[in-house]
């Protein structure tokens, strides 16, 4: 109740605050979202101006580290070093990804990805499609592109 009542003061309030609520509501629209996701999500992560993916990715703590040595050139383990309340969120929806939104491109990519795998092979992939989805989530609240396949809420 708290929370729905914050949202309908910010959508009254500033142009900063109208914006956020806008964004909240745009990701409740998609279907597997509810009110606590899209509400943590865009005031822990979306309501910065990110200038790439990469740096939004490293802002959760969700980014590769980079590894040199000598000719030497990869990707290690995320870094955790980011917003860890955003970080555990976001791999919670990622599951719930899995469940609500089985026809979009992402979970098909953990599909073709993972298999029938189990164990550790599907946590480190389910981190690598939260970063994915965070990404898309991203672009579809800041310039309205529509993640591949997604379904959105019945309304009522």
């Amino acid at each position: 109740a708290e929370r729905a009542a914050a949202l309908a003061a910010a959508a009254k309030a500033a142009a900063a605050d109208k914006a956020m609520a806008l964004k909240i509501t745009a990701l409740q629209r998609i279907r597997g979202i509810g009110e606590n996701f899209s509400a943590v999500l865009v005031r822990e992560v979306l309501y910065r101006s990110f200038a790439n993916c990469r740096q939004l990715a490293s802002y959760v703590g969700i980014a590769p580290m980079p590894y040199q040595s000598g000719g030497m050139d990869r990707d290690r383990s995320i870094s955790r070093a980011g917003n860890p309340r955003a970080r555990t969120t976001l791999i919670q929806l990622a599951w719930l990804w899995l469940r609500y939104q089985p026809g979009s491109a992402l979970a098909a990519w953990f599909r073709e990805r993972v298999g029938t795998l189990q164990g550790r092979t599907r946590r480190i992939a389910i981190v690598a499609m939260a970063r994915k989805l965070l990404i898309a989530l991203w672009r579809y609240v800041e310039t309205g592109v529509v993640p591949e396949g997604i379904e959105f809420r019945a309304e009522a």
